[in-house]
Protein backbone atom coordinates (compact mmCIF):
# COMPACT_ATOMS: atom_id res chain seq x y z
CA UNK A 1 0.00 0.00 0.00
CA UNK A 2 2.94 2.39 1.07
CA UNK A 3 4.47 1.54 -2.56
CA UNK A 4 1.64 2.45 -4.69
CA UNK A 5 0.56 5.34 -2.31
CA UNK A 6 4.37 6.51 -3.04
CA UNK A 7 3.35 5.81 -6.73
CA UNK A 8 0.72 8.04 -6.52
CA UNK A 9 2.33 10.74 -5.10
CA UNK A 10 5.06 11.41 -8.40
CA UNK A 11 5.20 13.54 -10.03
CA UNK A 12 3.22 13.55 -13.85
CA UNK A 13 2.28 14.87 -16.48
CA UNK A 14 -0.19 17.33 -14.42
CA UNK A 15 2.17 18.71 -12.32
CA UNK A 16 4.61 19.82 -15.22
CA UNK A 17 2.09 20.82 -17.82
CA UNK A 18 -0.06 23.05 -14.94
CA UNK A 19 3.49 24.67 -13.82
CA UNK A 20 4.68 25.00 -17.16
CA UNK A 21 0.97 27.46 -17.75
CA UNK A 22 1.81 29.06 -14.21
CA UNK A 23 5.85 30.14 -15.33
CA UNK A 24 4.48 31.37 -18.75
CA UNK A 25 1.31 33.43 -17.03
CA UNK A 26 4.25 34.46 -14.52
CA UNK A 27 7.17 35.72 -17.24
CA UNK A 28 3.95 37.44 -19.13
CA UNK A 29 2.79 39.33 -16.34
CA UNK A 30 6.74 40.55 -15.31
CA UNK A 31 8.33 41.14 -18.84
CA UNK A 32 5.22 42.57 -20.68
CA UNK A 33 2.96 44.50 -17.57
CA UNK A 34 0.80 46.61 -20.01
CA UNK A 35 0.13 44.23 -22.72
CA UNK A 36 -0.99 41.38 -19.77
CA UNK A 37 -3.33 44.04 -18.51
CA UNK A 38 -4.90 45.15 -21.88
CA UNK A 39 -5.42 42.22 -23.33
CA UNK A 40 -6.83 40.17 -19.36
CA UNK A 41 -9.10 43.26 -19.73
CA UNK A 42 -10.33 42.44 -23.28
CA UNK A 43 -11.13 38.94 -22.95
CA UNK A 44 -12.83 39.95 -19.29
CA UNK A 45 -14.95 42.49 -20.96
CA UNK A 46 -16.05 39.59 -24.06
CA UNK A 47 -16.91 36.95 -21.15
CA UNK A 48 -19.16 39.67 -19.58
CA UNK A 49 -21.03 40.77 -22.54
CA UNK A 50 -21.46 37.19 -24.35
CA UNK A 51 -21.60 35.51 -21.27
CA UNK A 52 -23.11 36.72 -18.28
CA UNK A 53 -26.42 34.36 -19.21
CA UNK A 54 -24.57 31.18 -19.10
CA UNK A 55 -22.96 32.53 -15.85
CA UNK A 56 -26.71 33.20 -14.37
CA UNK A 57 -28.12 29.69 -15.63
CA UNK A 58 -25.04 28.31 -14.19
CA UNK A 59 -25.33 28.98 -10.85
CA UNK A 60 -29.20 28.30 -10.80
CA UNK A 61 -28.71 25.12 -12.06
CA UNK A 62 -25.87 24.21 -9.08
CA UNK A 63 -27.79 25.22 -6.29
CA UNK A 64 -31.51 22.97 -7.62
CA UNK A 65 -28.87 20.26 -8.04
CA UNK A 66 -27.57 19.94 -4.73
CA UNK A 67 -31.65 20.88 -3.27
CA UNK A 68 -32.69 17.81 -4.95
CA UNK A 69 -29.95 15.68 -4.09
CA UNK A 70 -30.50 16.24 -0.28
CA UNK A 71 -34.16 15.92 -0.40
CA UNK A 72 -34.24 13.14 -2.36
CA UNK A 73 -33.49 9.02 -1.68
CA UNK A 74 -30.07 9.80 -2.10
CA UNK A 75 -29.65 12.29 0.64
CA UNK A 76 -28.89 9.56 2.73
CA UNK A 77 -25.86 7.95 0.96
CA UNK A 78 -22.71 8.28 2.96
CA UNK A 79 -19.67 9.85 1.49
CA UNK A 80 -17.43 6.89 2.75
CA UNK A 81 -17.97 3.09 3.45
CA UNK A 82 -20.59 1.19 5.73
CA UNK A 83 -19.85 2.25 9.73
CA UNK A 84 -17.77 4.89 8.59
CA UNK A 85 -18.54 8.70 10.72
CA UNK A 86 -17.20 11.88 10.48
CA UNK A 87 -13.78 12.61 11.16
CA UNK A 88 -13.86 16.14 12.72
CA UNK A 89 -16.41 17.30 15.32
CA UNK A 90 -19.14 19.66 13.71
CA UNK A 91 -17.15 22.72 15.13
CA UNK A 92 -13.73 21.73 13.53
CA UNK A 93 -15.59 20.69 10.55
CA UNK A 94 -17.46 24.28 10.01
CA UNK A 95 -14.53 26.32 10.68
CA UNK A 96 -12.60 24.85 8.27
CA UNK A 97 -15.28 25.20 5.54
CA UNK A 98 -16.05 28.53 6.30
CA UNK A 99 -12.58 29.73 6.35
CA UNK A 100 -11.96 27.57 3.10
CA UNK A 101 -14.76 28.93 1.50
CA UNK A 102 -15.48 32.89 2.21
CA UNK A 103 -14.01 33.61 5.35
CA UNK A 104 -11.43 36.55 4.56
CA UNK A 105 -13.58 38.12 1.55
CA UNK A 106 -16.42 37.93 3.91
CA UNK A 107 -14.77 40.47 6.40
CA UNK A 108 -13.61 42.52 2.85
CA UNK A 109 -16.78 42.57 1.61
CA UNK A 110 -19.08 42.31 4.60
CA UNK A 111 -19.23 46.46 4.74
CA UNK A 112 -17.87 47.18 1.28
CA UNK A 113 -21.12 45.83 -0.09
CA UNK A 114 -23.79 46.68 1.49
CA UNK A 115 -23.00 50.36 1.20
CA UNK A 116 -21.79 50.13 -2.60
CA UNK A 117 -25.23 49.17 -3.86
CA UNK A 118 -27.20 51.55 -1.49
CA UNK A 119 -24.64 54.15 -2.72
CA UNK A 120 -25.56 53.21 -6.62
CA UNK A 121 -28.38 50.59 -6.62
CA UNK A 122 -28.13 47.72 -9.66
CA UNK A 123 -30.71 48.08 -12.30
CA UNK A 124 -32.21 51.29 -11.05
CA UNK A 125 -34.30 49.44 -8.80
CA UNK A 126 -34.14 52.18 -6.56
CA UNK A 127 -32.54 55.98 -5.71
CA UNK A 128 -29.45 55.81 -4.14
CA UNK A 129 -28.95 57.08 -0.72
CA UNK A 130 -32.91 56.03 0.16
CA UNK A 131 -34.28 53.33 2.64
CA UNK A 132 -35.02 51.74 -1.32
CA UNK A 133 -31.69 51.36 -1.64
CA UNK A 134 -30.84 50.39 2.06
CA UNK A 135 -33.18 47.54 1.62
CA UNK A 136 -31.66 47.15 -1.88
CA UNK A 137 -27.85 46.87 -0.94
CA UNK A 138 -29.25 44.06 2.10
CA UNK A 139 -30.82 42.18 -0.29
CA UNK A 140 -28.14 42.00 -3.03
CA UNK A 141 -25.32 41.23 -0.80
CA UNK A 142 -27.24 37.89 0.63
CA UNK A 143 -27.89 37.14 -2.72
CA UNK A 144 -23.95 37.37 -3.64
CA UNK A 145 -22.89 35.74 -0.31
CA UNK A 146 -25.41 32.77 0.50
CA UNK A 147 -26.93 29.90 -0.79
CA UNK A 148 -25.53 30.25 -4.82
CA UNK A 149 -21.59 30.50 -4.10
CA UNK A 150 -21.66 27.58 -1.39
CA UNK A 151 -24.10 24.95 -3.61
CA UNK A 152 -21.42 25.78 -6.09
CA UNK A 153 -18.73 24.85 -3.83
CA UNK A 154 -20.65 21.51 -2.56
CA UNK A 155 -21.01 19.94 -5.99
CA UNK A 156 -17.68 19.57 -6.55
CA UNK A 157 -17.11 18.59 -2.66
CA UNK A 158 -20.07 16.02 -3.09
CA UNK A 159 -18.90 14.72 -6.35
CA UNK A 160 -14.84 14.43 -5.30
CA UNK A 161 -15.67 12.97 -1.62
CA UNK A 162 -18.50 10.50 -3.13
CA UNK A 163 -15.66 8.66 -5.76
CA UNK A 164 -12.98 9.09 -3.51
CA UNK A 165 -14.33 7.32 0.22
CA UNK A 166 -17.21 5.61 -1.21
CA UNK A 167 -15.58 4.14 -4.56
CA UNK A 168 -12.14 4.27 -4.05
CA UNK A 169 -10.81 7.12 -6.39
CA UNK A 170 -7.76 9.34 -6.57
CA UNK A 171 -9.06 12.27 -5.16
CA UNK A 172 -9.62 14.58 -8.00
CA UNK A 173 -11.77 15.71 -10.59
CA UNK A 174 -11.44 13.54 -13.75
CA UNK A 175 -12.63 10.29 -11.96
CA UNK A 176 -16.18 11.91 -11.38
CA UNK A 177 -16.84 11.66 -14.94
CA UNK A 178 -16.03 7.93 -15.48
CA UNK A 179 -19.84 7.37 -15.61
CA UNK A 180 -19.72 9.30 -18.93
CA UNK A 181 -16.43 8.63 -20.79
CA UNK A 182 -15.33 5.73 -18.78
CA UNK A 183 -11.70 4.44 -18.53
CA UNK A 184 -10.50 7.49 -20.65
CA UNK A 185 -10.46 9.55 -17.49
CA UNK A 186 -6.87 7.75 -17.19
CA UNK A 187 -5.59 9.37 -20.35
CA UNK A 188 -5.58 12.53 -21.90
CA UNK A 189 -9.22 13.66 -21.30
CA UNK A 190 -8.64 12.77 -17.82
CA UNK A 191 -5.52 14.91 -17.74
CA UNK A 192 -6.56 17.95 -19.07
CA UNK A 193 -9.60 17.67 -16.92
CA UNK A 194 -7.05 17.88 -14.18
CA UNK A 195 -5.01 20.32 -15.50
CA UNK A 196 -7.64 23.04 -15.91
CA UNK A 197 -8.62 22.28 -12.32
CA UNK A 198 -5.30 22.75 -11.15
CA UNK A 199 -5.18 25.87 -12.88
CA UNK A 200 -8.73 27.37 -11.97
CA UNK A 201 -7.62 26.56 -7.64
CA UNK A 202 -3.80 28.23 -8.59
CA UNK A 203 -5.85 31.81 -10.19
CA UNK A 204 -8.53 31.77 -7.46
CA UNK A 205 -6.31 31.36 -4.14
CA UNK A 206 -3.79 33.89 -5.90
CA UNK A 207 -6.61 36.43 -6.22
CA UNK A 208 -7.89 35.65 -2.73
CA UNK A 209 -3.64 36.58 -1.87
CA UNK A 210 -4.16 39.55 -3.67
CA UNK A 211 -6.61 40.52 -1.84
CA UNK A 212 -5.33 40.31 1.42
CA UNK A 213 -2.69 42.11 0.24
CA UNK A 214 -5.18 45.08 -0.49
CA UNK A 215 -7.23 44.69 2.36
CA UNK A 216 -4.35 43.71 5.13
CA UNK A 217 -2.59 47.03 3.67
CA UNK A 218 -5.14 49.35 3.82
CA UNK A 219 -6.24 47.91 7.23
CA UNK A 220 -2.63 49.04 8.50
CA UNK A 221 -2.97 52.09 6.64
CA UNK A 222 -6.19 53.19 8.56
CA UNK A 223 -5.38 52.13 11.92
CA UNK A 224 -1.65 53.49 12.31
CA UNK A 225 -1.32 55.12 9.38
CA UNK A 226 1.17 53.33 7.44
CA UNK A 227 2.13 53.21 3.55
CA UNK A 228 -0.96 51.46 1.46
CA UNK A 229 1.45 51.33 -1.93
CA UNK A 230 2.13 48.51 -3.72
CA UNK A 231 5.62 47.98 -1.98
CA UNK A 232 3.59 47.82 1.18
CA UNK A 233 1.02 45.38 -0.67
CA UNK A 234 3.87 43.28 -1.89
CA UNK A 235 5.65 43.03 1.50
CA UNK A 236 2.01 41.45 2.89
CA UNK A 237 1.90 39.18 0.38
CA UNK A 238 5.25 37.78 1.40
CA UNK A 239 4.76 37.77 4.95
CA UNK A 240 1.47 36.05 4.60
CA UNK A 241 3.26 33.82 1.97
CA UNK A 242 5.98 32.95 4.74
CA UNK A 243 3.43 32.07 7.36
CA UNK A 244 1.26 30.08 5.42
CA UNK A 245 4.16 27.71 3.85
CA UNK A 246 5.15 27.23 7.49
CA UNK A 247 1.88 26.05 8.18
CA UNK A 248 2.01 23.69 5.02
CA UNK A 249 4.65 22.15 6.34
CA UNK A 250 2.46 20.76 9.35
CA UNK A 251 -0.32 17.93 9.18
CA UNK A 252 -3.92 18.93 8.29
CA UNK A 253 -5.21 18.21 11.97
CA UNK A 254 -2.80 20.63 13.22
CA UNK A 255 -2.00 23.90 10.87
CA UNK A 256 -5.29 24.21 8.68
CA UNK A 257 -7.63 22.97 11.75
CA UNK A 258 -5.65 24.81 14.24
CA UNK A 259 -6.05 28.23 12.62
CA UNK A 260 -9.66 27.70 11.60
CA UNK A 261 -11.06 27.04 14.94
CA UNK A 262 -8.81 29.86 16.19
CA UNK A 263 -10.17 32.52 13.19
CA UNK A 264 -14.11 31.19 13.87
CA UNK A 265 -13.52 32.36 17.81
CA UNK A 266 -12.02 35.45 17.09
CA UNK A 267 -14.38 36.34 14.56
CA UNK A 268 -17.13 35.10 16.91
CA UNK A 269 -15.89 37.54 19.27
CA UNK A 270 -16.06 40.34 16.70
CA UNK A 271 -19.95 39.72 15.81
CA UNK A 272 -20.90 39.38 19.25
CA UNK A 273 -18.63 42.62 20.54
CA UNK A 274 -20.51 45.00 17.59
CA UNK A 275 -24.42 43.48 17.69
CA UNK A 276 -23.79 44.40 21.77
CA UNK A 277 -23.11 48.02 20.81
CA UNK A 278 -26.24 47.79 18.09
CA UNK A 279 -27.57 49.42 16.98
CA UNK A 280 -29.25 46.29 17.97
CA UNK A 281 -32.95 46.56 16.66
CA UNK A 282 -31.63 48.10 13.45
CA UNK A 283 -29.67 44.72 13.00
CA UNK A 284 -31.79 42.33 13.55
CA UNK A 285 -34.63 44.22 11.70
CA UNK A 286 -32.01 44.24 8.86
CA UNK A 287 -31.47 40.73 9.38
CA UNK A 288 -35.15 39.75 9.27
CA UNK A 289 -36.49 42.14 6.64
CA UNK A 290 -32.87 41.26 4.41
CA UNK A 291 -33.54 37.51 4.20
CA UNK A 292 -36.96 38.14 3.75
CA UNK A 293 -36.32 40.61 0.44
CA UNK A 294 -33.77 37.67 -0.53
CA UNK A 295 -36.03 34.74 -0.32
CA UNK A 296 -38.74 36.59 -2.12
CA UNK A 297 -36.76 37.91 -4.86
CA UNK A 298 -34.32 35.08 -5.42
CA UNK A 299 -35.36 33.92 -8.67
CA UNK A 300 -35.72 37.50 -10.43
CA UNK A 301 -32.71 38.44 -9.18
CA UNK A 302 -30.85 35.18 -10.21
CA UNK A 303 -31.79 36.28 -13.51
CA UNK A 304 -32.17 39.28 -14.16
CA UNK A 305 -29.68 40.46 -16.81
CA UNK A 306 -31.06 43.76 -18.49
CA UNK A 307 -30.72 42.20 -21.85
CA UNK A 308 -32.22 44.63 -23.74
CA UNK A 309 -29.87 47.65 -21.97
CA UNK A 310 -27.38 45.47 -20.31
CA UNK A 311 -24.70 46.61 -17.77
CA UNK A 312 -22.08 44.96 -18.26
CA UNK A 313 -19.93 47.24 -16.26
CA UNK A 314 -22.09 46.58 -13.04
CA UNK A 315 -22.15 42.80 -13.55
CA UNK A 316 -18.79 42.45 -14.43
CA UNK A 317 -17.57 44.82 -10.89
CA UNK A 318 -20.57 42.09 -8.92
CA UNK A 319 -22.78 38.93 -10.20
CA UNK A 320 -20.76 37.90 -13.15
CA UNK A 321 -17.41 38.85 -10.90
CA UNK A 322 -18.61 36.57 -8.15
CA UNK A 323 -20.15 33.79 -9.55
CA UNK A 324 -16.65 33.17 -11.73
CA UNK A 325 -14.63 34.04 -8.56
CA UNK A 326 -16.59 30.82 -6.41
CA UNK A 327 -16.50 28.92 -9.56
CA UNK A 328 -12.81 29.23 -9.80
CA UNK A 329 -12.50 28.14 -6.15
CA UNK A 330 -14.35 25.54 -6.64
CA UNK A 331 -11.90 22.82 -7.21
CA UNK A 332 -9.96 24.19 -4.64
CA UNK A 333 -12.83 24.40 -1.76
CA UNK A 334 -14.60 21.31 -2.88
CA UNK A 335 -11.90 19.14 -2.96
CA UNK A 336 -10.75 20.47 0.62
CA UNK A 337 -14.39 20.52 2.21
CA UNK A 338 -14.41 16.73 0.52
CA UNK A 339 -10.89 15.85 2.27
CA UNK A 340 -12.26 16.63 5.86
CA UNK A 341 -16.00 15.56 5.20
CA UNK A 342 -15.31 11.63 5.01
CA UNK A 343 -18.59 9.94 6.84
CA UNK A 344 -21.10 12.23 6.17
CA UNK A 345 -24.39 11.71 4.15
CA UNK A 346 -25.17 13.77 0.78
CA UNK A 347 -27.95 15.74 2.99
CA UNK A 348 -25.85 16.31 6.00
CA UNK A 349 -23.14 17.34 3.74
CA UNK A 350 -25.45 19.79 2.17
CA UNK A 351 -26.64 21.23 5.48
CA UNK A 352 -23.80 21.96 6.53
CA UNK A 353 -22.03 23.05 3.52
CA UNK A 354 -24.93 25.11 1.91
CA UNK A 355 -27.47 26.10 4.68
CA UNK A 356 -24.75 26.29 7.75
CA UNK A 357 -22.83 28.72 6.08
CA UNK A 358 -25.49 30.96 4.58
CA UNK A 359 -26.63 31.53 8.14
CA UNK A 360 -23.76 33.23 9.43
CA UNK A 361 -23.86 35.25 6.55
CA UNK A 362 -27.15 36.27 6.83
CA UNK A 363 -26.13 37.66 10.57
CA UNK A 364 -22.30 39.35 9.58
CA UNK A 365 -23.93 40.81 6.79
CA UNK A 366 -26.88 42.56 8.98
CA UNK A 367 -24.61 43.18 12.14
CA UNK A 368 -21.59 44.59 9.68
CA UNK A 369 -23.10 46.03 6.93
CA UNK A 370 -26.82 46.87 8.57
CA UNK A 371 -24.99 48.74 10.83
CA UNK A 372 -22.69 50.96 7.97
CA UNK A 373 -25.84 51.73 6.42
CA UNK A 374 -27.87 53.05 9.15
CA UNK A 375 -24.15 54.96 10.19
CA UNK A 376 -24.09 56.54 6.91
CA UNK A 377 -28.03 57.95 6.93
CA UNK A 378 -28.63 59.21 10.70
CA UNK A 379 -25.08 60.48 11.13
CA UNK A 380 -23.90 62.06 7.97
CA UNK A 381 -20.28 60.54 8.26
CA UNK A 382 -19.75 59.97 4.89
CA UNK A 383 -18.92 56.78 5.47
CA UNK A 384 -20.29 55.34 1.97
CA UNK A 385 -18.29 57.84 0.33
CA UNK A 386 -15.25 56.83 1.87
CA UNK A 387 -15.72 52.82 1.64
CA UNK A 388 -16.84 53.43 -1.93
CA UNK A 389 -13.70 55.09 -2.88
CA UNK A 390 -11.77 52.35 -1.31
CA UNK A 391 -13.29 49.14 -0.62
CA UNK A 392 -10.77 47.54 1.19
CA UNK A 393 -10.40 49.90 4.06
CA UNK A 394 -14.29 49.28 4.33
CA UNK A 395 -14.32 47.52 7.31
CA UNK A 396 -11.81 49.72 9.15
CA UNK A 397 -13.44 53.10 8.50
CA UNK A 398 -16.65 51.37 10.01
CA UNK A 399 -14.74 50.58 13.27
CA UNK A 400 -13.65 53.72 13.53
CA UNK A 401 -16.98 54.77 14.31
CA UNK A 402 -17.27 52.91 17.89
CA UNK A 403 -15.56 53.04 20.58
CA UNK A 404 -12.71 50.66 21.12
CA UNK A 405 -11.87 51.25 17.34
CA UNK A 406 -8.09 50.69 17.79
CA UNK A 407 -8.23 47.34 19.75
CA UNK A 408 -11.30 45.87 17.29
CA UNK A 409 -9.08 47.04 14.15
CA UNK A 410 -6.02 45.23 15.72
CA UNK A 411 -8.44 41.96 16.14
CA UNK A 412 -9.80 42.45 12.83
CA UNK A 413 -6.13 42.63 11.37
CA UNK A 414 -5.32 39.38 13.43
CA UNK A 415 -8.63 37.29 12.19
CA UNK A 416 -8.52 38.56 8.61
CA UNK A 417 -4.35 37.68 8.79
CA UNK A 418 -5.52 33.92 10.12
CA UNK A 419 -7.69 33.54 8.01
CA UNK A 420 -5.76 34.04 4.94
CA UNK A 421 -3.43 31.87 6.08
CA UNK A 422 -5.05 29.00 6.68
CA UNK A 423 -7.06 29.49 3.35
CA UNK A 424 -3.54 29.33 1.21
CA UNK A 425 -2.21 26.98 3.49
CA UNK A 426 -5.48 24.50 2.40
CA UNK A 427 -5.17 25.98 -1.15
CA UNK A 428 -1.25 24.59 -1.14
CA UNK A 429 -2.40 21.13 -0.11
CA UNK A 430 -5.03 21.41 -2.46
CA UNK A 431 -2.89 22.18 -4.93
CA UNK A 432 -0.38 19.54 -4.17
CA UNK A 433 -2.84 16.54 -4.43
CA UNK A 434 -4.58 17.54 -7.41
CA UNK A 435 -1.18 17.89 -9.51
CA UNK A 436 0.47 14.48 -8.23
CA UNK A 437 -1.86 12.12 -8.69
CA UNK A 438 -4.21 12.80 -5.63
CA UNK A 439 -2.40 11.54 -2.06
CA UNK A 440 -3.99 12.89 0.90
CA UNK A 441 -0.51 14.25 1.98
CA UNK A 442 1.23 15.73 -0.75
CA UNK A 443 4.94 16.32 -0.54
CA UNK A 444 6.31 19.10 1.11
CA UNK A 445 8.44 20.86 -1.82
CA UNK A 446 5.33 20.38 -3.79
CA UNK A 447 2.94 22.12 -1.82
CA UNK A 448 6.03 25.06 -1.38
CA UNK A 449 6.17 25.42 -5.18
CA UNK A 450 2.52 25.99 -5.03
CA UNK A 451 2.53 28.34 -2.35
CA UNK A 452 5.61 30.43 -4.14
CA UNK A 453 3.80 30.18 -7.39
CA UNK A 454 0.38 31.49 -5.70
CA UNK A 455 2.57 34.49 -4.08
CA UNK A 456 4.21 35.58 -7.68
CA UNK A 457 1.09 35.96 -8.72
CA UNK A 458 -1.03 37.37 -6.76
CA UNK A 459 1.90 40.06 -6.73
CA UNK A 460 1.73 40.22 -10.95
CA UNK A 461 -1.90 40.79 -10.87
CA UNK A 462 -1.41 43.71 -7.96
CA UNK A 463 1.21 45.17 -9.84
CA UNK A 464 -1.36 44.92 -12.80
CA UNK A 465 -4.41 46.83 -12.08
CA UNK A 466 -4.58 46.16 -8.37
CA UNK A 467 -8.37 44.98 -7.87
CA UNK A 468 -9.53 45.06 -11.32
CA UNK A 469 -6.81 43.24 -12.45
CA UNK A 470 -7.69 40.67 -9.84
CA UNK A 471 -11.67 40.33 -10.62
CA UNK A 472 -10.46 40.06 -14.35
CA UNK A 473 -8.45 37.32 -13.52
CA UNK A 474 -11.32 35.79 -11.42
CA UNK A 475 -13.54 35.34 -14.49
CA UNK A 476 -11.36 34.64 -17.01
CA UNK A 477 -10.46 31.03 -14.61
CA UNK A 478 -13.59 30.40 -13.72
CA UNK A 479 -14.81 29.99 -17.39
CA UNK A 480 -13.43 27.04 -18.81
CA UNK A 481 -14.40 25.30 -15.11
CA UNK A 482 -18.01 26.62 -14.94
CA UNK A 483 -18.39 24.22 -18.31
CA UNK A 484 -16.25 21.24 -16.37
CA UNK A 485 -19.10 21.53 -13.70
CA UNK A 486 -22.03 21.49 -15.28
CA UNK A 487 -20.66 17.84 -17.06
CA UNK A 488 -19.82 16.95 -13.45
CA UNK A 489 -23.35 17.05 -12.16
CA UNK A 490 -24.52 14.94 -15.01
CA UNK A 491 -21.81 12.29 -14.53
CA UNK A 492 -22.24 12.16 -10.67
CA UNK A 493 -26.39 11.82 -11.15
CA UNK A 494 -26.21 9.38 -13.54
CA UNK A 495 -24.02 7.34 -11.00
CA UNK A 496 -26.11 7.67 -7.98
CA UNK A 497 -28.96 6.67 -10.42
CA UNK A 498 -27.24 3.54 -11.60
CA UNK A 499 -26.28 3.10 -8.05
CA UNK A 500 -29.84 3.04 -6.68
CA UNK A 501 -31.13 0.84 -9.15
CA UNK A 502 -28.50 -1.48 -8.00
CA UNK A 503 -26.85 -1.17 -11.45
CA UNK A 504 -23.76 -3.93 -11.89
CA UNK A 505 -22.54 -6.35 -8.72
CA UNK A 506 -20.85 -3.41 -6.95
CA UNK A 507 -23.73 -0.65 -7.32
CA UNK A 508 -25.98 -3.79 -5.32
CA UNK A 509 -23.37 -3.58 -2.93
CA UNK A 510 -23.29 -0.07 -1.88
CA UNK A 511 -27.03 0.23 -1.63
CA UNK A 512 -26.85 -2.75 0.39
CA UNK A 513 -24.31 -0.90 2.40
CA UNK A 514 -26.73 2.17 2.38
CA UNK A 515 -29.48 0.05 3.83
CA UNK A 516 -27.66 -1.38 6.86
CA UNK A 517 -25.98 1.87 7.64
CA UNK A 518 -29.24 3.60 7.57
CA UNK A 519 -30.68 0.77 10.00
CA UNK A 520 -28.11 0.01 12.24
CA UNK A 521 -27.08 1.68 15.20
CA UNK A 522 -24.37 4.00 14.59
CA UNK A 523 -20.61 2.87 14.85
CA UNK A 524 -19.01 5.36 16.17
CA UNK A 525 -15.13 6.14 16.04
CA UNK A 526 -12.94 5.90 19.17
CA UNK A 527 -11.97 9.43 20.77
CA UNK A 528 -8.86 10.33 20.01
CA UNK A 529 -6.45 11.80 17.94
CA UNK A 530 -5.37 10.13 14.45
CA UNK A 531 -2.73 7.53 14.48
CA UNK A 532 0.77 9.06 13.82
CA UNK A 533 1.25 9.82 10.22
CA UNK A 534 -2.09 10.01 9.14
CA UNK A 535 -3.90 12.92 7.97
CA UNK A 536 -7.10 11.23 9.21
CA UNK A 537 -8.51 8.72 11.53
CA UNK A 538 -9.67 5.62 9.11
CA UNK A 539 -11.63 2.08 9.62
CA UNK A 540 -11.26 -1.11 8.04
CA UNK A 541 -13.90 -1.63 5.63
CA UNK A 542 -16.52 -4.05 5.77
CA UNK A 543 -15.42 -7.81 5.60
CA UNK A 544 -15.15 -8.99 2.25
CA UNK A 545 -15.36 -6.03 0.75
CA UNK A 546 -12.47 -5.78 -1.83
CA UNK A 547 -11.18 -1.40 -1.29
CA UNK A 548 -8.41 -0.71 -3.23
CA UNK A 549 -5.56 1.35 -1.55
CA UNK A 550 -6.55 4.38 -3.92
CA UNK A 551 -6.94 6.89 -0.53
CA UNK A 552 -5.28 5.30 1.18
CA UNK A 553 -3.23 6.18 4.48
CA UNK A 554 -0.25 8.12 4.00
CA UNK A 555 3.02 7.83 5.76
CA UNK A 556 5.82 10.80 6.21
CA UNK A 557 6.50 11.26 3.17
CA UNK A 558 6.77 15.33 2.07
CA UNK A 559 6.84 16.13 6.12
Amino acid sequence: MQDMQRARSEVGIVFWVSAAFALAFILWGVLAPENFGAVTQTIFDWVVSNLGWFYLLAGNFFLVFVVILALSRYGRFRLGKEGERPEFSRFAWFAMLFQAGMGPALIFWGVAEPLAHYSAPPFGLAQPGTVEAAQVGMQYSYFHWTLHPWAMYAVVGLAVGYFSFRRDEPGLISPVFRPLIGDRVDGPWGKTIDIMAVLAVLFGVAVALGSAGLQLTAGLGQTFGTSTGIVAQLIIIGVTTVAFMISASTAVEKGVNYLSQISMYVAAVLLVFFLVMGPTAIQLGALTQGVGDYLGNIVPMSLRLNAFDQDSAWLGSWTVFYWSWWIAWCPYVGLFIARISRGRTIREFVLGTVIGPSVVTFVWMAVFGGSAIHLDRTEGRGIAERVVSDPASGMFVFLEQFPLALAMSILTLVVLWIFFVAGADAGTIVLGSMSTGGPQEPKRWIKLSWGVAMALIAGILLVAGGLGALQSASVLTGLPFAFIMVVMCVAFYKHLSDEARGGGQQGREDVDVAERAREAPAVRRAPGRPAPGQAFTTEEPAPGHNRQPNLGEPGMEGR
